[in-house]
């Protein structure tokens, strides 16, 4: 356990640390109330002794400083010869939590530390508890916006994105581009090869897709069966058109034969492209649904194509 000691008097501190040589503490003191403060934040200590009358500012003005400044609760206990009721208050209230009266006795001080050792200890194993449920809680979130077969964003993620990306355009009129894409004749593709196979494909398209997309702020994520949306904030119409063609060619190359549609056919995908600055009235649904009508016209026109 790390003890800080704060106090001016150089023989308390001497014999406080004589009293705890043997109980295998590692002992850390300062002369002075501004001394101690700054020592806290370096030693981080599991528990405080801490004068109250110090030249500078004294024992309760410095628990009250270092409960302010630093959010970790760490057991103070003050030293004093002042026990009064009314002097217990105040160090209470100025963020003590238990008094030693000057002189130190030594049987007194150990039980002390026996029992503050415990309280250290769970402490420990509390912050432990808290850190873990943090970081499970931080996965927990991180999977709640994926698709769980593509390992992309899902279709939760992509709705909370979408409105947000919206909003922001129209408050600074800038373009966005919206896509949406699926996989041509994959219930074909499903029907020769199986499902099995199917979700294989599914993941290296969603891979593909999100690969081919490079900025930061450019979301792809997985609509549903085997559909994919593509969000491209901040981007205009040439670019729409530039990335469009890359999504298109980047499926092609993947060379994922589809022999439920002939004996040479590969994986294809048709794309609806929206891009535009849009205006107050435009809402999520419009988009998409626009979106969705330029992805009906690639597939009436053939698919393996985008439409804007």
């Amino acid at each position: 356990m790390k003890i800080l000691i704060i106090d001016d008097s150089k023989i308390e501190r001497m014999i406080i640390r004589s009293y705890l040589q043997h109980l295998n503490h590692e002992v850390f003191d300062a002369d002075s109330g501004e001394t101690g403060i700054a020592l806290f934040g370096d030693c981080n200590p599991d528990i405080v002794l801490l004068g109250v009358v110090m030249i500078g500012i004294n024992g309760f003005q410095v628990a009250k400083q270092i409960r302010e400044e630093f959010t970790d609760w760490v057991p103070i206990i003050f030293l004093s010869g002042k026990t009064a009721p009314e002097d217990v208050m105040i160090g209470i209230e100025a963020g003590g939590d238990d008094y030693l009266p000057k002189p130190i006795q030594k049987q007194i001080l150990i039980a002390k530390m026996t029992a503050m050792e415990r309280i250290a200890t769970m402490r420990s194993q509390l912050l432990k508890t808290k850190n873990e449920l943090e970081l499970a809680n931080e996965e927990l979130e991180r999977l709640a916006t994926l698709d769980g077969l593509t390992g992309i964003a899902n279709r939760r993620h992509l709705d909370i994105t979408l409105s947000r990306e919206l909003s922001r355009a129209k408050r600074h009129s800038e373009p966005l581009t919206f896509i949406i894409a699926d996989i041509d004749f994959f219930k074909k593709y499903n029907d020769h090869y199986g499902h099995i196979q199917g979700d294989e494909c599914l993941k290296s398209v969603a891979s593909i897709l999100n690969n081919t997309l490079r900025r930061p702020s450019e979301l792809v994520a997985r609509y549903g069966g085997e559909e994919f949306c593509m969000l491209l904030p901040n981007t205009d119409a040439d670019n729409a058109k530039l990335v469009a063609g890359k999504l298109l060619n980047a499926v092609r190359r993947l060379e994922l034969r589809h022999a439920g549609l002939s004996e040479h056919a590969i994986v294809t995908m048709s794309f609806g492209v929206m891009s535009l600055i849009p205006n107050r009235d435009l809402t999520v649904k419009d988009l998409m649904q626009q979106a969705d009508e330029k992805l009906y016209q690639a597939k009436e026109n053939g698919r393996d194509q985008w439409i804007m």
